[in-house]
Parts: structure tokens; C-alpha cells; sequence
């Protein structure tokens, strides 16, 4: 019966996201929200931190391959913790920020909902759970794209909703291969493929492992699927933005990982043609990322193309399949998530206050808006991987990685070179609205200026999240040593 306490991250927030229609007119909706969010939370980390081993459930069962089960392993603890951490400051920030929204009961549905469904690939135990909640992933947050109704949005959303759809039909392809040539679906480390079975058959495999992966890379960004985010981002409400760049992108990412070095496993890719591939396709997509966001005038636009080269830093750890790699993946994981919900929650805070939507405007913004542009800053100095943020100790992880991956080819160091000059357009894209944001220059009217700091709702989930990006930059030994438990039986 222990076990069962597993369901309750996943169907609680889908249950409570019912009530907020009937709620949203009521003067406490906010109180019922936070207690809702705080509680899901708080069982969440019971279950990372005080539960000893691994939990596993099933709820619905045909055969062997076809099963709804979920279990809690390593890599669930750490994505479940960081999606509903950076879920409740969310939410927290959009009490105040939807207040000028309509619509609030319907948003905090799906919002709600959307919360759950993560939380259950977190937690899945198999492809076809994890495929299930995926694509219900895709219906949930589609109506968070679509929540202003304006034309702009409508096309966004269709456009999010038809590359996920079809990124995650590749990915299903792969499902029934496995039924083949597998032991099983369940997530076990080192992979699931039964050597007797596949022997002559590796080229078809790694076809399908590498269409499989271009599939789920839709959701993380990765080129050729990428163009949905720059779209999403932009028209939908500022904390959905914030959770499609930080964590909807880190569902593509587990979808991955859990398909590279739990179903295939990293002995059946490592050194062939596929890696390879898929190491070229990371480190471009990190290298055009950071051109477009460079060139980028609207500020979350540009937010957006940061986010398609920022997370291509985790594929880029992910298939270079090294322990320090993987490593510096997970740590640019969690960094990447707090960081760019920072800010993009700067940049609601910004456009709810002054209405400034592009880069242009932002001149002298740190002089409205000092603590706000303060968060800013700091999620920028991590994004770039200055000390003593999250984002340095990432990278620091993943150049290790590259070094010790031999793959018999110079992509690795390449991507080192593009990791490099990544950081560098990265500073030029963040740190020059930083600049213009606290100085002006000798002509700037400063007298022109009002507060439009926003209130305290909206202050503290960005001095939080900022607190976070500096704490897991200087104390991240933790963080490396339970991942390396994690890894313990899959190289």
C-alpha cells in the first residue's frame, strides 16, 4: 500500500484543476491555489528524500509490454522535485500577473492538469505510460498557447500541437520495434534489447533509436523540430512560458534519456553512426540557437531561441554518453529550468508593468525596476556559466565530458569550441539588455522615470529562484555524487 502514495503527485493537482472554473470569482481562489500547489509539493519531496528505495505501481495491465505502471527511481526523484518546485513559483508569480488576464479559472485548469501529467512521465515505469502521458502533455498545454485567443495565438498553438504530435508519432514507431527485439518496455539501466534476438538487425535499430530521438527532440527543441518554441513562447501568458522554456522542454529531455540509456542502452549506440549524428545535431542546434536569439529584437522571442541552444547543452552531455557528461546534463537540467524561469518571469513582470515587449525598450528598465532586472541579471550570469552560478558547474561537467569521450571522430571537441562561442552569444544577447537595463548613458532622461516595481506576489518567486541558481552553482557536490549513484547501473 506504500506505493500507491505515488499516484497522488500525479491524480491530485488533475482532480483540483476541476475546481478552479467554480473558484476563479472567489475573493480566496489565490489561498486555495497555494495550499493546493504547496501540498503536492511537500508530498513530493517526502518522496524524493524519505522513502527509502525504489516505489513501483501498476494500475492497468494487458500483457507485458502493454502496462500504465510507475515507479519512482533516481531520475524521477530529480525531475519530479524540480518541476513541481519551479511549478508552484510559478504559480505563486501568476496570482498576481493573471489578475489582468480573463479567462483565470480555465488557465489555472489546464495549469493544473498540465502539472500532473509531467509528474506522471516523471514517474512512469515503462514506454507506454511515458508515451501515454506524453502526448497527453501536448493536449494539456496547448490551451495554455491558446489562452489569449488572438489570431497570433491560435496559429501558435496549432503549430506547437501539430510538431508535437508528430515528433511524438516517431517516437511511437520505435514502441513496437522494442516489443520485437526487447526483453521488455520497462525502464531498466543498460537497456532492454535481447542480444539473441537483434543479432544482424543493429542497422534497423539504430535507425529507429535515432528517428526515435529526433521525435522526442521536438519537445526539447532540438533541429530539425525546433521552430515551435519561438513561435509558443511569445503569445502565451508569461508563466506558461516559463514552464514550456523550463520544464515542458526537460519532458523531451527525460524522453531521451530514458530511451538512450534505459531501452536501447548506451553499448548498443556508443561509437556508431548514430551518436555521432546525433552529436551534430546538438551542437548545431546550440550554435543556431544563440545566432537567432543574438538577433532577436522581442525579449521573449529571444528568451525563446535561447532556450532551443541552452537545452541542446543537455543533448550534447546526454550523447556524448560519459559519466561527467551525464553529469553536467542533469546539472545544466536543473540550472537551465530555474534560470530561464527567471526569466521569462522577468519578462512578464516587465510587460505586465510598462506593456515593453522588445529588447529595444528596455533602456533604463533597471531604474523602474531594480529587483526584477537584479533576478534578471543573475539568471543571465548563469545562463553565460559565470561562478558562482548553477550554469558554470554545468558546463564545467560537460567540457569534462567531452574530453573523455572517444568516439574516434572530433565532434566532442568541436562542440567544446561551440560550447565556447555559445557562452560568448549568449553574453552578447542577455548581458547587453543587463547594460542598457542600469546604464542608460549621459542622456537618458531619468526624470521621466516611475516605479514599476511589481508587488511582493510577483517579487518572491524571483528572489527564490535566484537564491536557487547561486546555491546549486556553489554547493553542487550533492547534487554530482547521487547522480553518480543513478548512473551506477548504466555504464
Amino acid at each position: 500500500m506504500r506505493d500507491y502514495i505515488l499516484l497522488f503527485p500525479i491524480f491530485f493537482p488533475m482532480l483540483c484543476g476541476f475546481f478552479m472554473p467554480l473558484l476563479q470569482k472567489k475573493r480566496f481562489w489565490e489561498t486555495v491555489l497555494f495550499a493546493l500547489l504547496a501540498v503536492e509539493t511537500a508530498v513530493v519531496f517526502y518522496i524524493a528524500f524519505n522513502v527509502d528505495g525504489d516505489m513501483a505501481v501498476t494500475v492497468w495491465q494487458i500483457s507485458g509490454m502493454l502496462s500504465i505502471s510507475f515507479f519512482c527511481d533516481g531520475l524521477g526523484r530529480i525531475f519530479s522535485c524540480l518541476i513541481s518546485g519551479i511549478w508552484l513559483m510559478a504559480a505563486i508569480f501568476s496570482m498576481d500577473y493573471m489578475k489582468k488576464e480573463e479567462h483565470v479559472g480555465r488557465f489555472f485548469f489546464f495549469y493544473l492538469i498540465s502539472l500532473g501529467v509531467l509528474l506522471g512521465i516523471s514517474y512512469s515505469a515503462n514506454f507506454m505510460t511515458m508515451y501515454l502521458f506524453y502526448e497527453f502533455m501536448t493536449l494539456m498545454t496547448v490551451p495554455l498557447v491558446l489562452h489569449s485567443e488572438t489570431q497570433e495565438a491560435i496559429t501558435a498553438g496549432l503549430k506547437y500541437m501539430g510538431y508535437s504530435i508528430f515528433g511524438a508519432g516517431l517516437g511511437l514507431i520505435g514502441f513496437f520495434f522494442l516489443c520485437v527485439y526487447g526483453s521488455s518496455t520497462e525502464f531498466t539501466p543498460g537497456g532492454v534489447l535481447d542480444p539473441s534476438i537483434i543479432a544482424g538487425h543493429e542497422n534497423v535499430l539504430r535507425i529507429i533509436y535515432f528517428e526515435m530521438i529526433i521525435g522526442f527532440g521536438c519537445k526539447a527543441g532540438m533541429y530539425p523540430l525546433h521552430a515551435w518554441l519561438p513561435t509558443a513562447h511569445p503569445v502565451a501568458p508569461a508563466p506558461a512560458s516559463a514552464v514550456l522554456s523550463g520544464l515542458i522542454t526537460k519532458c523531451g529531455v527525460l524522453a531521451i534519456i530514458r530511451t538512450t540509456y534505459y531501452l536501447f542502452g548506451v553499448d548498443f549506440v556508443r561509437g556508431t553512426w548514430a551518436q555521432t549524428a546525433l552529436l551534430c545535431l546538438a551542437v548545431f542546434t546550440i550554435f543556431m540557437g544563440s545566432m537567432l536569439a543574438y538577433k532577436e529584437n522581442l525579449l521573449k522571442k529571444r528568451l525563446a531561441y535561447s532556450t532551443i541552444s541552452q537545452v541542446s547543452y543537455v543533448l550534447f552531455g546526454v550523447f556524448l554518453m560519459t559519466p561527467q557528461a551525464l553529469s553536467g546534463a542533469l546539472l545544466q537540467v536543473i540550472g537551465h529550468a530555474i534560470a530561464k524561469n527567471t526569466l521569462f518571469l522577468s519578462s512578464g513582470a516587465i510587460i505586465n508593468r510598462t506593456g515593453k515587449k522588445y529588447v529595444s525598450e528596455l533602456t533604463g528598465i533597471g531604474k523602474n525596476m531594480p529587483v526584477v532586472m537584479l533576478c534578471f541579471t543573475v539568471a543571465s550570469l548563469s545562463l553565460v556559466g559565470i561562478p558562482p552560478t548553477a550554469g558554470f558547474i554545468s558546463k564545467w561537467y560537460l567540457a569534462e565530458g567531452a574530453l573523455d569521450c572517444s568516439i574516434g571522430n572530433i565532434i566532442p571537441i568541436l562542440g567544446i569550441f561551440v560550447l565556447i562561442l555559445s557562452a560568448l552569444l549568449t553574453a552578447g544577447y542577455l548581458f547587453t539588455i543587463v547594460v542598457k537595463a542600469f546604464f542608460p548613458g549621459n542622456g537618458f532622461n531619468y526624470e521621466a522615470l516611475s516605479k514599476k516595481e511589481p508587488g511582493a506576489v510577483m517579487l518572491f518567486p524571483l528572489i527564490v529562484l535566484s537564491a536557487c541558481i547561486l546555491f546549486f552553482g556553489m554547493f553542487p557536490s550533492g547534487f554530482v555524487n547521487f547522480f553518480t549513484e543513478i548512473f551506477s547501473g548504466i555504464f
